[in-house]
C-alpha cells in the first residue's frame, strides 16, 4: 500500500502545482524527497508503516522548531512550522482520541502483566505497533506511566 500513498503524495505535488501553491508543492516535495532519501539508503521500497514513521518523525521535527523559534520569539517561523504540519497530517492515518488511547493502554497493562514502571518497556513495546501513526507517542508514554504509577 506504500506505493499508493507515495502515489498520493506524488498526485498532490501535481495538484498544487496547477493550483499555483507554491507552499503547499515545497512541503509535499520535502516529504517526497525524505521518502526517497530513505529508500536509496534501504536499496528497496518503504511500506505504508516505513512513510508513516518518516511522516511522524518530520512531524516531531517541526514541533521541536516551533518551541524554539516560540522562546526565540520568532512567532511567523513558528507558524510556517505549524502550516506544515498540517499538510503533513493530511497523510497520516486519523489520530486516536486520548479516551481511545486510555482504553487501549488499560488493555495492553493487562495483556503483558504489568504492574509498575520497570514495565513500562514491555507496554509501550506492545503498543507501538498498533498506535504508529495514529497517536503521539509522548502522549502514549505519559497516559502509560500514569497508568503504571
Amino acid at each position: 500500500m506504500s506505493k499508493d500513498l507515495k502515489s498520493l503524495i506524488k498526485t498532490q505535488v501535481t495538484i498544487s502545482m496547477k493550483d499555483g501553491d507554491k507552499f503547499r508543492t515545497t512541503v509535499l516535495r520535502m516529504i517526497l524527497a525524505e521518502i526517497q532519501k530513505i529508500e536509496i539508503e534501504e536499496k528497496s521500497d518503504l511500506d505504508e508503516l516505513q512513510i508513516t514513521s518518516i511522516l511522524e518523525k518530520m512531524i516531531k521535527q517541526r514541533n521541536d522548531a516551533i518551541s524554539q523559534f516560540e522562546q526565540a520569539k520568532r512567532q511567523e517561523l513558528a507558524d510556517k512550522e505549524k502550516q506544515e504540519i498540517e499538510i503533513i497530517r493530511e497523510f497520516l492515518p486519523e489520530q486516536m482520541s486520548e479516551d481511545e488511547v486510555s482504553e487501549l493502554v488499560s488493555k495492553i497493562i493487562s495483556e503483558v502483566g504489568a504492574q509498575d514502571m520497570k514495565d513500562m518497556g514491555k507496554v509501550m513495546g506492545s503498543l507501538k505497533p498498533l498506535i504508529s501513526g495514529k497517536a503521539d507517542a509522548g502522549v502514549v508514554s505519559q497516559l502509560v506511566k500514569k497508568a503504571l504509577s
